[in-house]
């Protein structure tokens, strides 16, 4: 099918058997999910009235410095906020439930239906951000149907995924069945014995679906996917072989792989010891719930396995993406506190790398094997099975369902051509399908498909620090200084136009040849040839009184100072320019720092300048200068002088002791 949308398509098929006003149109509108792995998260609109399905997260790549994780731009969704009716979650993978949390803080949701397993773990994170009351959780079983307002009616399909407690979604809308399968394989041997519910999708199937939303993640790969009891043999015959210690690392929430290793471990006679918060947290819940059955004695702490021989012991542990903080990563750089590699270990990566782990990974394994580990991983090993279903899996989805129209979902934009394609194959016609993007606003009626527009979709970063969302200035910032490094410039200016003393310039991480008493004395000479060109601009003097323009004056400085350092470096370092008026000035900047110095963060060309307040004939004291009113503006004007020769001197007393610093920075 070409990639273009096409903005309206009719269905040559028979009148549908559902009926519907077609006045008004069902919305289905992908926040995330789309051209990408991860953060899915689903509108169903109708009217009024409006139902999420899943909202997940994304991992960062390598660009978004200090991101912990990525989330979808939920614009739409805080506008649109008393529409909302409820949440229905298709399991419990952290790219389908893992933003709930986050969004909470924004939005109530009245209620989320959702699988016992998926709910247990939602509410632990709500929980732990203080915010349970500010939804009800309301726990599903296979074949359940709930109603959320007045138009949308949910049945919950049981699906076979690589988590226990998975479903996928028939919704009954005024315009028709959507089906929206979430993550699913065709598992015809799953390991907790609960089957795919064919029989029920079949039904749907000759009663008449509308639309189908399925899947893609593995659209390329030909075949079925192997059913997860595959990785039980190849996992033994690793066990049985390992001489020493082993460790085992999958994804936590790989709920059957993690059965299946309890299960090996205890066949093998190896004691356990978990590692890693979210696995824990995964373990004990599904414990809870009985989908992972063991004694209590197969667990031990880390302190008493170290008293077991080698042979006896067994690491289960997060890390299996190279997850920076994961247990895994911090032993492989030797800084995990209780746990280090030693020669004999075998490592086992129950898991392949997700798309953009790739380099973690690759570079986690390396470090491992350099510290004397045997490390089993590789598609080759056969210890690992998706959990997203091929080619076959696609055609039989389609066979079952047999949808008028049909949507390709969660994956890259290559895997929803292909599944297009596949589609195409079974029968759908290439002018009954829509290839999406996030924001875009799929419009249903019974004998149409078409784009309503866009809404706002992209993506919201999380600091490590949890404190709130990385706006964009700041992560070019967090770019730039990873890239080029920074340059720090302090330069104070009298009443007279004049520099008060020479200015300080700082350099670190720019890898350049120019020594910084050269740079200072370029930054030197532009500054003092901006204020004798352009003073008389700035200063407004009139009948013996003073007014300047300080932020004016401030704002073409800066610009001058980042051609001067871009030419002399040649590179394009993050500038922190910090600006001293007159004590007296009435300067009022846009930010300013708690001390007298303002500073300004400019990046790319584009910086935050001080508001352009001309001074008043009689200048209104500072709080600061109330403080130290006996104290001449020339004293005032000095002192950020006596803090930079300060902090030269000690600059350049180690300079002195290590003669290759500045170098090696």
């Amino acid at each position: 099918m070409p990639s273009k949308q096409i903005r309206s398509r009719k269905s040559q098929s028979a009148p549908s058997q559902n009926g519907g006003d077609q006045s008004s149109p069902l919305k289905v509108i992908p926040l995330g999910g789309l051209h990408e792995i991860g953060k899915n998260t689903c509108v169903f609109e109708y009217e009024d009235e409006i139902v999420l399905v899943d909202s997940g997260l994304a991992f960062p790549t390598d660009a978004m410095h200090g991101v912990n994780i990525v989330l979808p731009d939920i614009a739409y969704l805080k506008e649109n906020a008393h529409k909302i009716k409820g949440m229905v979650v298709t399991h419990g993978h952290e790219d389908h439930i893992g933003g709930i949390p986050y969004h909470l803080k924004q939005f109530d949701i009245p209620v989320i239906y959702g699988p016992r397993l998926a709910l247990a773990l939602l509410g632990g994170k709500l929980d732990e951000a203080g915010i349970r009351n500010k939804t009800e959780l309301r726990t599903v079983q296979p074949r359940d149907t709930i109603t959320l307002g007045e138009h949308f009616s949910f049945e919950f399909i049981r699906n076979t995924h690589s988590m226990a407690d998975s479903f996928t979604l028939a919704v009954t809308t005024p315009v028709g069945v959507v089906v929206f399968t979430g993550d699913f394989k065709f598992d015809h041997t799953p390991v907790d014995g609960e089957n795919f519910d064919v029989q029920r999708l079949a039904e749907y199937g000759e009663k008449g679906v509308l639309c189908l939303f399925s899947d893609s993640t593995n659209a390329e790969t030909p075949g079925l996917c192997p059913s997860e009891r595959s990785v039980y043999p190849n996992l033994d015959r690793v066990f049985s072989q390992a001489e020493g210690r082993l460790m085992v690392t999958t994804f936590a929430s790989s709920v059957h792989r993690v059965n299946m290793i309890l299960d090996l471990a205890q066949k093998h006679g190896r004691s356990v010891a978990v590692v890693g918060r979210s696995m824990l947290n995964v373990i004990s819940h599904a414990r809870n719930l009985g989908y992972v059955k063991c004694d209590d004695s197969l667990f031990k702490s880390i302190q008493e396995i170290r008293n077991l021989a080698d042979k006896d012991v067994l690491i289960l542990t997060t890390g299996s993406q190279g997850e920076p903080m994961a247990a895994l990563s911090r032993i492989s750089r030797r800084e995990h506190r209780q746990i280090q590699v030693k020669p004999g270990d075998t490592i086992v990566f129950s898991a392949n790398p997700i798309p953009g782990n790739t380099i973690s990974v690759v570079n986690t394994i390396d470090r491992l094997m350099m510290q004397g580990a045997n490390v089993i991983y590789g598609r080759h090993q056969g210890i690992h099975v998706s959990g997203h279903g091929c080619q076959e899996d696609h055609k039989l989805m389609l066979a079952l369902t047999r949808p008028k129209f049909f949507v390709p979902v969660h994956g890259e934009h290559r895997m929803l051509i292909k599944h297009s394609q596949t589609a195409q194959m079974m029968g759908v016609p290439a002018e009954n399908m829509l290839i999406i993007d996030n924001g875009h606003v799929v419009e249903l009626r019974p004998e149409s498909i078409s784009l309503g527009g866009n809404v706002q979709a992209g993506i919201e970063l999380v600091d490590s620090s949890h404190s709130g969302t990385v706006q964009d200035k700041v992560l070019k910032e967090r770019q730039q200084l990873a890239e080029d490094g920074v340059v720090t410039t302090a330069a104070a200016v009298g009443w007279d136009g004049k520099l008060v003393s020479n200015p300080e310039v700082y350099i670190r991480g720019v890898a350049t040849g120019v020594e910084d008493q050269y740079l200072q004395e370029k930054v030197s000479e532009t500054l003092q040839t901006i204020l004798e060109d352009r003073w008389d601009h700035y200063n407004n003097s009139d009948n013996g009184s003073v007014s300047v323009d300080w932020s004016g004056l401030k704002s073409r400085l800066e610009r001058e100072l980042r051609r001067t350092i871009r030419r002399e470096l040649r590179c394009d370092p993050l500038l922190v320019f910090m600006f001293q008026p007159p004590a007296d000035a009435d300067y009022q900047p846009e930010t300013q720092s708690t001390d007298s110095l303002v500073t300004s963060h400019s990046s790319n060309g584009r910086g935050r300048s001080g508001s352009r307040k001309p001074a008043k004939a009689t200048p209104k004291p500072t709080p600061q200068a109330e403080k130290s009113s006996n104290t001449s503006v020339q004293k005032d004007a000095e002192t950020p002088k006596t803090t930079l020769d300060a902090e030269k001197r000690n600059r350049n007393r180690r300079r002195r002791t290590r003669p290759t610093a500045r170098a090696a920075s």
